[in-house]
């Protein structure tokens, strides 16, 4: 299983949020911006610090998709 963070991308555009001011607002790092952008999983604790920087949920900003692999396991 992996993630896409392609909903915060774009609510980031629509809401005209830098990477800088979200990294402000919910007191993230600069390797969590990178992370996101790669797709790669955060903590927990980093989407709740961007869900309450911009009012929403996890519902908002991510998605989980199925690899490949996953198709085997079921």
């Amino acid at each position: 299983m992996s993630v896409s963070y392609k909903k915060l991308q774009h609510m980031m555009i629509e809401r005209d949020i830098s990477n800088s001011k979200l990294m402000h607002d919910a007191n993230i790092s600069a390797n969590i911006i990178s992370k996101i952008k790669n797709g790669q999983y955060i903590a927990l604790d980093k989407v709740e610090s961007i869900c309450k920087a911009l009012d929403c949920t996890p519902n908002d900003i991510l998605v989980f998709l199925d690899s490949p692999d996953d198709s085997s396991k079921k």
